[in-house]
């Protein structure tokens, strides 16, 4: 089934009608998800007509259909692609025997950890960027930051059908709990770090959009493998969904860039600052932090839970079928740098234990990508200036490297020259309320603020002019 059936109160393409109790659960959940929205989704839109994209099929072309909808009456919904005939697990110890249709008794706990954990990073991140909508540079960047908010509670419709459809009672208890945890919460924050910082200008959104939602691509990726079918098979349509998500990250902030630069050429004996712009040092400041929170996402460097998924086929490499000849990784090993006694240290170990730091470090040449970009801006703009990544090691929370200290180079440094060069490498409380005071909203049609430049295109094919958001 590839059509989306909308004459349901839930679309779906996964004959949903046919499970009457699955039916009657989710359609429990369903005003539930609607009053989070109404508290927790974009802050006062709700009334507002948003130029939208809907899915309307899971076909590589023409799924998408565009028009105008308020987010509240958005058609929430379940798409699976369709179902491969004879898919084998293509990855580790049961590699070549065919894919589950249903959860393996011995691995259901493991199995909804990983899509619990998959879930929450969905409606955090709605939560997170709540407010933003009343500092918009432009009714186009408002636009894009709406269609990313409703393709999040897609993707948390996405994980809600699996918990609910596989993991009985114990998945439609994490599914109700998936609407009671708060971003930023002191006493029931999200599962992960990076979906409790505040997100509280558009310079974070778009920093969050191109390096968090990139690691949201990965980590799907590597779920797209796997030989629980129905997970891989809804995690290859949110892919088709993310990578919107992730045009709006490289390009707003290579628009910022832009405008520097163009500030820059302008006024080449002043501070950006002076003319409200964001110097190209705090930009730098500003991938330092979200690159070295995003890189905590992958968890430690060694990871014996990283194993043991690979190792039952729930969660494999990225493009594990297309990239690797050995699916089973059994004979391969990966050198790993550790800090050992003030010292780095090389260490080979076995590659199944090192699946998360074989993920992240396609994560990071993936971000290259991005930075590559930003640097050709500047490039064409004359700018004597480059944009890096911070070294994995730098700033690091979780893994071989936290409650060490290194800078964004990755040479060992003191706890004491750490701090006292934090505010060389990472935004000060000063340098953030700058960027906030630029936050000035400007909503009318083909006006944009002065901080960011204009796209070089409008979307779906509309000139940047378009009314994107009827108010």
């Amino acid at each position: 089934m590839t059509k989306i059936d909308y004459s349901s109160k839930i679309p779906n393409n996964v004959d949903l009608a046919s499970d009457k109790r699955l039916q009657r659960a989710l359609e429990r959940w369903q005003p539930a998800y609607l009053e989070w929205w109404h508290e927790m989704g974009p802050s006062d839109f709700d009334s507002n007509e948003v130029y939208l994209r809907t899915a309307v099929s899971v076909e590589p072309d023409g799924w998408a259909h565009f028009g105008y909808v308020r987010m509240p009456e958005y058609r929430w919904g379940i798409f699976l692609e369709p179902k491969e005939a004879d898919r084998r697990i293509p990855f580790g110890d049961f590699a070549g025997q065919p894919a589950w249709d249903e959860v393996p008794g011995e691995y259901r706990a493991d199995l909804r950890r990983i899509i619990v954990t998959q879930a929450d990073t969905e409606p955090a991140s709605v939560e997170q960027q709540r407010l933003l909508g009343h500092t918009a540079p432009s009714l186009y960047d408002l636009r894009n930051l709406f269609q990313v908010n409703v393709e999040e509670g897609r993707h948390l419709w996405a994980m809600v059908y699996l918990l609910h459809r596989y993991f009985g009672k114990d998945g439609r208890e994490e599914a109700e709990e998936l609407l009671e945890r708060r971003s930023g919460n002191p006493d029931r924050p999200r599962i992960l770090t990076t979906f409790n910082e505040p997100i509280e200008t558009w310079l974070d959104f778009f920093m969050f959009t191109m390096f968090t939602d990139r690691d949201g691509k990965f980590q799907l990726l590597a779920l797209a493998e796997s030989g629980f079918d129905p997970l891989a098979r809804t995690t290859r349509f949110m892919l088709t969904e993310e990578a919107h998500h992730l045009f709006v990250g490289q390009t707003g902030v290579g628009r910022v860039v832009q405008r520097t630069a163009e500030v820059m050429r302008e006024h080449p004996d002043s501070d950006p600052r002076e003319h409200g712009a964001i110097p190209l040092p705090l930009l730098q400041k500003y991938i330092h932090f979200w690159v070295s929170s995003c890189n905590d996402l992958y968890g430690s460097e060694v990871s014996s839970n990283a194993a043991n998924y690979f190792a039952a086929g729930l969660k494999g490499r990225a493009y594990e079928e297309k990239k690797y000849e050995d699916h089973r990784a059994l004979d391969e090993s990966m050198v790993i740098e550790k800090f050992e006694d003030g010292r780095l240290v090389s260490e080979e170990v076995p590659l199944r234990n090192a699946l998360n730091e074989l993920l992240r470090r396609e994560y990071i040449q993936d971000n290259q990508k991005g930075i590559d970009y930003w640097n050709r801006i500047l490039d064409k703009y004359d700018v004597d200036f480059e944009f890096r990544l911070p070294n994995p090691r730098f700033n690091r929370k979780i893994g071989l490297y936290a409650g060490s200290h290194f800078d964004p180079d990755g040479n060992p440094v003191s706890r004491d020259e750490f701090e006292r060069r934090r505010g060389e490498w990472l935004p000060t409380a000063e340098e953030r309320d700058y960027v906030k005071s630029l936050m000035q909203p400007v909503l009318e049609r083909g006006k944009i603020a002065g901080w960011i430049a204009p796209p070089k295109k409008g979307i779906n094919g509309q000139p940047f002019d378009f009314e994107y958001v009827r108010l």
